[in-house]
Formats: C-alpha cells, sequence, structure tokens
C-alpha cells in the first residue's frame, strides 16, 4: 500500500521540516509513505476563495489517479483517536487499498468537486492550524500508528 499525502503549498519552517523528517526517518519502508507538495495557484491572490478552492482542486485531481481512495483532512471529518486511526490504516492494508491519498486543501479548504471526489473526510482536530503543522500532525498520527500496530511502547493510553 502506498500512503500520499498531498499538501498545497510548501513548508516554509524550518523547525517544522525538521520534525518531519524526523518522523519520516522513523517510518518503515513498508508504509511506502511520501509527501507531495503542490506549488500554490498563482495569482491567487486575484481569485474569490471559490475560484481558488476550483483552481486547487485542478492541481488535486491531475495527481489523483481515478483507482486511488482519497481522504480529505477536513474539520467536517471524523475523529479518531489514535488506535482507532492505527485500526483504519490497518484495514485499508487488510482491503488491498493500493494507494491512499490524504489531502490537505488550502487556506479555504476545499471545493464541492473535491468532496464529491473523497471517499472519507477525517479530521485531525476541532481546532483550526496551519496547513504546516497539520503535515507534521499527520505525519506523528502515522508513525504513532505503526507503533501501535507492532505493539510498541511509543504510545500510552
Amino acid at each position: 500500500m502506498k500512503i500520499n499525502l498531498l499538501c498545497i503549498g510548501k513548508t516554509d519552517d524550518k523547525e517544522i521540516k525538521n520534525l518531519i523528517n524526523y518522523y519520516l526517518t522513523r517510518l518503515p519502508r513498508h508504509w511506502n509513505f511520501e509527501i507531495t507538495e503542490i506549488p500554490d495557484v498563482k495569482n491567487a491572490r486575484n481569485l474569490t476563495p471559490d475560484l481558488l478552492k476550483k483552481e486547487e482542486a485542478k492541481l488535486f485531481l491531475n495527481i489523483i489517479e481515478n483507482t486511488d481512495l482519497v481522504v480529505l483532512l477536513d474539520e467536517k471529518g471524523k475523529q479518531f483517536t489514535s488506535r482507532e486511526f492505527a485500526q483504519k490504516l490497518d484495514s485499508y492494508q487488510n482491503n488491498s487499498i493500493k494507494k491512499i491519498c490524504f489531502l490537505v486543501g488550502g487556506a479555504y479548504g476545499f471545493s464541492e468537486e473535491m468532496y464529491q471526489r473523497a471517499n472519507e473526510k477525517i479530521s485531525i482536530s476541532k481546532m483550526t492550524f496551519t496547513h504546516q503543522m497539520i503535515r507534521l500532525f499527520f505525519v506523528e498520527q502515522i508513525y504513532r500508528a505503526d507503533q501501535i500496530l507492532q505493539g510498541k511502547p511509543y504510545h500510552n493510553d
């Protein structure tokens, strides 16, 4: 199974980049995890929020394949405990899902087109975080899920 975290824009903050890399290097290769940073929409300042979301959707849809399972990281999504998220990833593997794309949208979220394309929505938190921090939190949760599934003591209930 391949897991791809698709994100609009780059992570500029060096400390956040370092922490993301810390968890990426700890992930076993069998997770086949990667982060794809999609360049920001050009002339975004001249677009309304709705038009910007539509342009971002075009960028996402150029990368996503028809067979990919698409999961939006969205405030309207279902929340999971870390153990529940680990079981969710395990069920994806057991159901022979070949590729999962987790999406982090732009500042205004996702267009209606992306909601229609998505198979699922997951909320990291009811709180709002920067898009850079969401990447870090998500990568750490992938690592935590791996540790939970292996029965290692990283996660404490």
